[in-house]
Formats: C-alpha cells, structure tokens, sequence
C-alpha cells in the first residue's frame, strides 16, 4: 500500500509545474492517443524519449514514479507474456500447441512500452499539478457543456476529490491492516478463500472511515458556505503564458516525428 503513488502531488518549481494544467490535461489526451499510433520501433522510440524528458523536467523523484509502475507490473508481465503467442509468421520457438514468432515478440514489446509510458506520463499530471488547479481546469474545458445545463463544476469537484482520496484511503488501509496484525489477524496463510475472508475485518473499518471522511469534508464545506460554481469567484485565475505555447508548439514536433516515422520508416511485423 506504500508503494502506491497514484494521486499524489509534488510540490516543486519545475517548468511543468508551472505550465497551464488545462494545456496539460489537453497535451496529456494527445499524448495518449499518440502512444497507440506507434507503428514501429523508430516512433516507439520517439515517444519513450518523450516520456524520460518530461520525467526529467518534472523535477520529481524517479522512485516516485518507480511506485506507479510497482503496481501494475504484475499485470504488464501477464499481458507481455499472452501476447508472445499472438503473432503470425514463422515461429522462433515452438513447443506443443505454443509457438513465438517475431511478431508476437514485438506483440509483447510494444504492449508493454505502451503501458509503462501511459502509467509515467498519466502520473506526471498528478505529480505537477495540484488538486484546486487541477479542479479549475477540468472545469473550464468542461464549460461548453453548460449549454446543456450540465453540472459542470459539481463534476469536476467530484472527480478531483476522488482522485485525491485514494492516496487516503490506501494509507488508511494500511493503518487498518496493520492494526489487525497487532491484534493476530493471519491475512497472508491459507488458501483464497481465506484470505478474502481474512479481509472482512479490513473492509468494515476501512468503509466506515471512508463515510466518515467524506461526511466530514461535506460539514466542513458547508461551514464555508460553499454553494457550486454559480456565482462563484477564484483566488487564482488561469492564463496562458509563452512556456504554454513552447510546450504545445514541443508537442506537435513529437506528432510530426511520430507521423514521419511511421510513413517513411519500415513497419514492425505484427
């Protein structure tokens, strides 16, 4: 539960930090729709140089984002290794009904480059920008749906507070687990089934803690007489500055050599 990283922000005075969080979030979409458009090891290769130098820029420590890939580690290896058998051609290795060909190892390779350069680059979002930045900027690229009398900041508010939550609720379950294990709770002997039933006296606690967060933050902004977004102002407002259009005018370079890449570059075997 410590190792998990997902959610939590990382105060520091990089370039990223600095940047507009709704060019971001925009940049971060594009981004992601760009690491599936990788169809060879040259555009590959592009986006993962991408990835090191925004985690670079970041200024965020590396272990932080060794943490957000902790935990799906286990699921990339299972995916990687399936996707071996996948492929067309002649196999490289064959036993029984299982054979890897050079296209089921590039199948492998390009899942799994996928996947770790989605976790960092979705992580570096959280790590530099700030919750109310972050509520602020889902909400005014959200706006255009007021026209159709959408709640637009109630959801932003929404999605932010969940995302701020569950760095929370993993660390309270931590705590939880620990204190069961004090008490003689055995939660990692025996079979499945007893182990599922072995957190019973984890969910409990953990749900009750949950309603309780939530039922005091709801006291707490009532206190402040909070009342939506109708009518409501900000302390900081969001502008765009010259490192936002540098950072956009980076990002369709990335786009151009990706596009370049795959028309004029050879294609992987798949």
């Amino acid at each position: 539960m410590r190792d998990i990283a997902f959610g939590q922000y990382y105060p520091s005075n990089s370039i990223l930090h600095r940047l507009d969080p709704r060019g971001k979030i925009l940049m971060l979409i594009v981004f992601l729709v760009l690491v599936f458009c990788t169809n060879n090891y040259y555009s590959l290769a592009v986006v993962i140089f991408a990835v090191v130098a925004v985690v670079l820029l970041s200024k965020v420590p590396v272990r932080l984002y060794f943490k957000s890939l902790k935990m799906i580690l286990f699921i990339v290896l299972i995916t990687s290794f399936l996707n071996l058998f996948y492929g067309t051609g002649e196999p490289i290795f064959e036993f029984w009904v299982f054979k890897i060909t050079l296209a089921g190892i590039n199948n492998a390779v390009f899942v799994s480059v996928r996947i770790f350069c989605l976790i960092l680059i979705s992580s570096t979002l959280t790590f530099t920008t700030s919750p109310t930045d972050l509520t602020d900027a889902l909400e005014r690229l959200m706006k255009p749906l007021t026209i159709f009398h959408v709640k637009v900041h109630e959801i932003a508010m929404m999605m932010t507070i969940a995302l701020r939550f569950v760095p929370l609720l993993l660390e309270e379950t931590d705590k939880i687990m620990s204190a069961q294990k004090a008490r003689g709770a055995d939660m990692e002997s025996g079979n499945l089934v007893h182990r599922i039933k072995a957190l019973v006296p984890v969910l409990i606690p953990l749900f009750v803690s949950a309603f309780r967060r939530a039922y005091e933050l709801a006291v707490a902004m009532e206190c402040r007489c909070y009342q939506g977004g109708e009518g409501r102002t900000r302390m900081k407002t969001l502008h765009l500055h010259k490192r936002d259009y540098v950072s956009v005018a980076i990002i369709i370079l990335i786009i151009s050599g990706v596009v370049l890449c795959n028309v004029f570059l050879p294609q992987v075997v798949r």
